[in-house]
């Protein structure tokens, strides 16, 4: 039996770790990295509109089912103030809410006890369908947003919408 020389026993040692590597970490090679994969880690969902992030919009219903509050935050990282267009469907027409949001701003609407709020009237969607909402402002082209619908209990409590009678 003939022995191996050194070079051999070193290129077969070299073979072998990489083989060794490969298999081990063959999977990463192929997989998409779970980090990038973008998601709303909350109830609400958001969108990229230009300059303007719409941040965990969730829409929030009584318990007659007559009246949605909005949650929304708006936040601006341009250098410019916007104006901000929220477009929904309330009594079968399509209605539009103009919020400003300063350059470099967040405003907020319904997330807190007291804040104001977006309040839809008769918005013809039961608790846990979506509500669909059209963000958009300037000339940036919008999105729309498949806002969940969800009780104003829980978490939520005290955060439904409040309606002015009258």
């Amino acid at each position: 039996m003939k022995s191996r020389t050194p070079l051999a026993r070193a290129a077969a040692s070299v073979v072998l770790a990489v083989a060794l590597l490969a298999g081990t970490a063959g999977c990463t090679f192929i997989s998409r990295q779970a980090t990038l994969i973008q998601y709303d880690p909350s109830n609400g969902v958001g969108a990229s509109v230009g300059d303007v992030k719409v941040r965990n919009a969730i829409a929030l219903i009584n318990e007659d089912g007559t009246a949605v509050s909005l949650l929304i935050t708006l936040v601006n990282s341009g250098q410019d103030d916007v104006s901000v267009k929220l477009q929904y469907e309330a009594n079968g027409k399509k209605l539009t809410e103009i919020k400003a949001v300063p350059a470099g701003g967040v405003s907020s609407f319904g997330n807190v006890d007291g804040e104001d709020q977006i309040v839809v009237t008769n918005p013809g969607v039961k608790s846990g369908a979506l509500m669909p909402v059209y963000v958009q402002y300037g000339d940036n082209p919008g999105s729309e947003l498949m806002v969940p619908v969800l009780p104003a209990e829980g978490a939520y409590e005290g955060l439904g919408p409040v309606v002015n009678e009258g």
